[in-house]
């Protein structure tokens, strides 16, 4: 996962916000119990704010800014598992998505009342979760 020069390469850092996309996503909408239906990204940012050594160890924590009428606007932050440093952060734009007719669709029902459920916040207002 670390490129030539001693450090993660930018792709893995997208591969695991992705994970954790999916993560966040699962808990709103169990895709077992919604195969039509899924979620399209439209926006991603990225900050990378400390570079992240070979060998560190890092968690990655996600919370819900914004719901919407069809789209969800979450962050996750990339954190030092054992120092609590700031790594890197990702918010992201998903629009729920019809698999069938290939177009966004409303948030409704479970997943409206599932996505208010979860953690909410903003760039910064992860409180570092450090140990060992």
């Amino acid at each position: 996962m670390c490129d030539a020069m001693g450090h993660l390469n930018v792709r893995h850092y997208v591969a695991m916000f992705d994970d954790a996309s999916f993560q966040l996503l699962g808990r709103i909408a169990d895709p077992r119990l919604t195969p039509t239906l899924g979620w399209a990204d439209v926006r991603m940012e990225i900050d990378y704010v400390h570079e992240t050594a070979v060998g560190t160890l890092v968690t990655v924590r996600s919370v819900i800014e914004k719901l919407g009428k069809s789209s969800l606007t979450y962050l996750h932050e990339m954190r030092g598992t054992l120092d609590g440093v700031l790594h890197a952060r990702m918010r992201t734009v998903t629009v729920r998505f019809d698999l069938q007719a290939r177009s966004k669709i409303e948030i409704e029902g479970e997943a409206r009342q599932a996505s208010a459920k979860l953690p909410r916040g903003e760039a910064g207002s992860f409180a570092p979760q450090v140990g060992r």
